[in-house]
């Protein structure tokens, strides 16, 4: 593609478009393997074990981000991971019909994970390079809106369509398990093939994208400086426990809703179905997140972080509970299962919102957007732990005493909101 004039192609052929892009991957990665692996009969503990190792590419992800500026445009690393996820997903779809499915499904997820963080890198660099200051206030909406619909899509409607394939036969291909979500997961393939082609096209090319230049050596030392920085900040010990013991219990329960809402009753389970699981779980529930981000995010404009941190504690993690009620009385009422589900995830939305704005403010300085890409590292370090232990913990207790246990390892949660020093006009709105 030629050179040109950024002003020429409009944002909106692009940032709804690369936003999309940028969620369904880690959708993908997280939560939608996590449903299929429970239903093509893996135990929980082995998929809550394998599938929270697929965190590391988020959580290393500031150790390369430096080599997406060293080597190549950022445009260039965008339509290149599309095409690499595109594969990846077709491969995936081929393994899962055949014998030792689950290995070489997990390997190629890997490389799907890794292809999704640099993604995510390139693109949100991208955004940044392409846009003025005006433009990019104007559609960090409209990304973050795009972003949401990716999530709803691949939690909500793509589970929906597998379990609808579960139970359908349409031209001989589906009607099975690993037909139905061999048949869902290729169809994500070729549209990340389309995405890559059309980005070809329809992103900008910018003068400012270019590679840096600069030689890895200095590239390292600049890493190191920024790294050991970081580590010296004012009380740093609590700062890294609020990141990484913030969500323990949220870091558990997140890896087990799924196969809870699947499981049958006899096993403690709910008995729903895959596409009821698509509707309650990955469409509504994910829906009622948003909504409590976005009010979170109001609260904390009117009064300032500080004065949300330790409530916001309080509402993100006592919804819990509805899980230790769910597991006891094991409603059949899709309605019941169905309005939990969403009080839990607006709870956890709404919570959130202190810690997304925690790491803000602890990134604050010249080096803000990579301290906040270590933040993020951590981030995900906090639930990539807890998960890999969860389904273990599950199986060992069963799910009434598992979801007990969650309530418990949110205690620590209350005590590092108290004790973390935040400057009282952070977050107010001016």
């Amino acid at each position: 593609m030629t050179q040109q004039d950024t002003r020429s192609i409009s944002p909106w052929a692009w940032v709804p478009s690369l936003y999309l892009a940028e969620g369904l991957p880690y959708v993908i990665v997280m939560t939608v393997s996590v449903i299929m692996y429970k239903r093509l009969g893996i135990p929980n503990d082995q998929i809550a074990f394998y599938t929270s190792w697929l965190y590391l590419p988020w959580v290393i992800k500031p150790l390369w981000s430096p080599l997406v500026d060293l080597f190549r445009t950022k445009r260039y690393w965008i339509v290149t991971m599309q095409f690499m996820i595109g594969a990846a997903l077709a491969g995936v779809a081929l393994t899962i019909p055949g014998p030792d499915f689950f290995q070489y499904s997990l390997a190629i997820f890997w490389l799907l994970a890794f292809s999704s963080a640099t993604h995510d890198i390139a693109a949100d660099g991208f955004y940044i390079l392409a846009l003025d200051d005006n433009k990019q206030a104007t559609f960090v909406g409209i990304r973050s809106l795009f972003y949401r619909i990716s999530m709803v899509a691949g939690q909500g409607l793509l589970v929906m369509l597998a379990g609808n394939l579960e139970v359908t036969s349409i031209l001989g291909l589906g009607g099975s398990i690993s037909a139905a979500w061999s048949i869902t997961i290729g169809i994500v393939g070729i549209l990340f093939l389309v995405f890559a082609i059309y980005h070809n096209t329809a992103l900008p090319s910018v003068s400012s994208d270019r590679a840096t230049g600069v030689s890895s050596t200095d590239t390292l030392r600049s890493f190191l400086k920024t790294f050991a920085d970081f580590f010296r900040r004012d009380n740093i010990g609590i700062t890294l426990a609020f990141l990484l013991l913030y969500r323990l219990g949220e870091a558990q329960l997140v890896k087990m809703i799924s196969p809870f809402m699947l499981d049958n009753p006899a096993k403690g389970g709910l008995g729903m179905t895959t596409e009821q699981v698509g509707l309650a779980y990955g469409t509504i529930g994910i829906i009622a997140l948003a909504l409590g981000g976005i009010l979170g995010g109001i609260a904390i404009a009117r009064n300032g972080l500080r004065s949300w941190i330790w409530p916001m504690a309080l509402i993100m993690h006592v919804p819990d509970a509805v899980f230790v009620l769910l597991s006891v009385y094991q409603p059949t009422d899709m309605i019941i299962v169905t309005t939990a589900t969403a009080l839990e995830q607006f709870g956890y939305g709404f919570g959130f919102a202190s810690y997304l704005m925690y790491m803000i403010y602890v990134a604050r300085g010249i080096q803000s957007t990579a301290h906040y890409a270590l933040s993020t590292g951590l981030m995900a370090l906090g639930m990539m732990l807890p998960g890999m232990a969860s389904g273990w913990i599950q199986s060992q207790i069963g799910y009434t005493n598992f979801f007990i246990w969650v309530l418990i390892a949110t205690i620590p949660s209350f005590f590092l909101a108290r004790m973390v020093r935040v400057d009282p006009e952070f977050g107010k709105k001016k």
